[in-house]
């Protein structure tokens, strides 16, 4: 089968954590089928999205334990989509402000931003990120910045405070190549398979340890913020899309896993959503005497949506809703 086959570009791309789940995430069967000498931007989409996958499950044991009862009965995971957060802000060490720090990577690979989602209650805005060659069949991006301005002074003081050391996972050189991958649509694969690390690590906290005082001021206006603080642009969530969700929300709450209370619906209907709450990780802070100490906080969670097809037409309703997110970033509130 194509999925065993050691020569197949996405085997190639792949280190070998994120390659298991080839063959455990339902992908695309061109890709399946694409073997070198060059690979193509879906290809190299579809392995950072599974690296970034394998990432998240990792840190993520309720999303790990789901995925592996899938696998187990022979069912593929619908990889709908990763979120992450970022900061609309500049001066965040040598990190581009906002969706600027993921977008040069995404719309290389051949995604563009499919809608806008203006999140008031949480003073952020989202945006989703669609492949435009495989809408339905890769995940999509769904990327919110977090806006300073529209919170107190002391506020954005701690915000730049946290994110002044923040560093760049790129250099020049990786820039230039992903200029290449735009203009080409493909890169060789040595060069794919070098160029991959180091965009997976843009979706990673880029600053440096944080002062337990700045956390406190950040998590008294923004959950949110204060998640960015100890996770930074690692991806939030993780999202399957299933057939029912009402059948996934009844087993795993049968199972005695930490589901949210009730689900998201859209206004349209057409798109549910839920999760599980957010797995706790122990992260370090700076005392008041810079002497590092540790405290348990909200990581990153996995997440379930039903997408149903649009009126009188055969394809998925691919948006999100802003009730929807608003009720779903819940998840990581301490």
């Amino acid at each position: 089968m194509a999925q065993c086959d050691k020569n197949m570009n996405l085997n190639l791309l792949l280190p070998d954590a994120a390659g298991d789940l080839i063959g455990r995430v339902a992908l695309p069967p061109d890709l399946l089928g694409e073997t070198r000498p060059l690979a193509s931007r879906a290809a190299i989409a579809a392995a950072l999205n599974l690296q970034l996958l394998s990432g998240l499950l990792a840190r993520v044991p309720s999303g790990r334990a789901y995925f592996e009862e899938r696998a187990a009965e022979g069912e593929k995971l619908v990889f709908d989509h990763g979120a992450m957060r970022t900061v609309a802000m500049d001066g965040m060490g040598n990190l581009p402000a906002g969706r600027q720090a993921i977008t040069r990577i995404l719309e290389p690979l051949g995604y563009e931003c499919s809608h806008l989602y203006p999140l008031p209650d949480l003073k952020m805005t989202g945006r989703s990120y669609t492949h435009r060659d495989f809408p339905e069949a890769l995940p999509q991006f769904f990327v919110s910045e977090l806006h300073p301005e529209r919170f107190s002074q002391s506020f954005q003081a701690a915000v730049r405070r946290v994110t002044a050391s923040s560093s760049d996972a790129l250099a020049p050189s990786d820039m230039s190549l992903l200029a290449a991958l735009g203009r080409d649509g493909a890169l060789p694969v040595q060069v794919a398979t070098e160029l991959l690390p180091k965009l997976a690590n843009c979706f990673t906290c880029r600053h440096g340890t944080p002062r337990a005082a700045d956390y406190a001021i950040l998590r008294a206006e923004s959950a949110e913020m204060a998640w960015i603080a100890t996770e930074g642009n690692a991806f939030n969530h993780a999202t399957d899309r299933v057939g029912s969700l009402d059948d996934v929300v009844a087993r795993q709450r049968a199972l005695g896993r930490p589901m949210k209370d009730e689900i998201e619906i859209s206004a349209s209907g057409r798109v549910r959503q839920t999760a599980f709450h957010a797995d706790p990780v122990s992260r370090a802070f700076l005392d008041e005497t810079g002497k590092t100490c540790y405290r348990d906080v909200p990581g990153s969670f996995f997440e379930f949506i039903q997408r149903n097809l649009l009126p009188g037409e055969n394809r998925l309703d691919l948006a999100f809703d802003t009730g929807n997110a608003q009720g779903i970033f819940k998840m990581t509130a301490a």
